[in-house]
């Protein structure tokens, strides 16, 4: 079940979403069994600005049917205590390190890149392109001119694998692909969060303090797999395919539609270890028809 993504060798098909699971917080409930059972292959790290971060007001989460509605709002202690901080804690896991980064400039994207770069514990990074640019108040990952310019600035300050995790809010999600491999991108990974909100019972008033935010979980499965299919049909760089995966069928149904490797998100937070046992399943042989 080993599997090679940009370079890196990975156990099996398996990674963590960004932001869907806390290795520093669970080191500190489950101790060493966390480093000796850890479930995903390569671990993906929250995503990391350059300031500090305070997040979104209360409340953030809604659960909705067959989903969970987020308004996090990136919360992070920003770039310098990541890597003064946290970066030591995370080197000591025994899978490749992503760091995932964010920001609302071309220049501000090439400067966290440029500070992973000089960081050997840092495997690879991931850009997070659902950020409102500061001048046009549009994502940057929908733009797809835009979103090529950004990777192409991101791919000068570095030399380490380069994904790029595509919104799906986007008139043309293949073409925003294609605009990331042109870019220099070695990957791209889809798809994030669709965008929600959720009404307060009696005055249906928003409930979340961000207004919005975003929808994750088995309800989004069936639009990763549209455009995990439209995105692998139109880019030959691999694809970490993500959205609603709850079980090794899931797995299969999103490599089958075109991801060399998936990530599990929301499902991690009913149960952190299915990873695992999702990566287990996919060792056993499939039943014939």
């Amino acid at each position: 079940m080993s599997v090679e993504l940009c370079g890196m060798q990975l156990a099996h098909p398996v990674i963590n979403g960004s932001g869907t699971f806390d290795a520093i917080a669970a080191e500190r409930v489950f101790g060493t069994e966390l480093i000796e059972l850890f479930p995903f292959s390569a671990y993906v790290s929250k995503t990391i600005t350059l300031r500090a971060r305070e997040g979104n007001p209360p409340p953030r989460l809604w659960e909705a049917p067959a989903g969970l509605i987020n308004s996090i709002g990136l919360p992070n202690r920003g770039l310098d205590a990541y890597l003064a901080e946290d970066l030591p804690r995370l080197a000591r896991l025994p899978v490749p390190l992503i760091t995932n980064v964010m920001g609302s400039t071309a220049e501000e994207l090439a400067e966290l890149a440029g500070a992973c770069e000089t960081r050997p514990q840092i495997a690879a990074i991931e850009l997070n392109v659902s950020c409102p640019n500061v001048k046009t108040g549009l994502d940057i990952g929908s733009d797809p001119e835009q979103l090529h310019g950004v990777t192409r600035a991101v791919r000068r300050r570095t030399g380490k694998p380069l994904i790029v995790k595509l919104t799906p809010n986007a008139a043309d999600v293949p073409a925003c692909a294609q605009a990331a491999q042109d870019g220099g991108a070695d990957a791209v990974s889809l798809i994030n969060t669709l965008r929600a909100a959720a009404l307060r019972p009696g005055d249906r008033r928003p409930w979340l303090g961000g207004g919005t935010g975003g929808l994750s979980g088995p309800a989004i499965r069936a639009v990763a797999l549209a455009q995990v299919a439209a995105v692998a049909a139109r880019v030959s760089i691999p694809i970490v395919g993500m959205g609603g995966i709850q079980c090794a069928e899931h797995a299969r149904e999103m490599i089958a539609a075109g991801a060399d490797i998936v990530a599990v998100g929301t499902e991690s937070f009913r149960d952190p270890t299915v990873a695992a046992q999702i990566a287990a399943q996919l060792r056993e042989p499939v039943a014939s028809p």
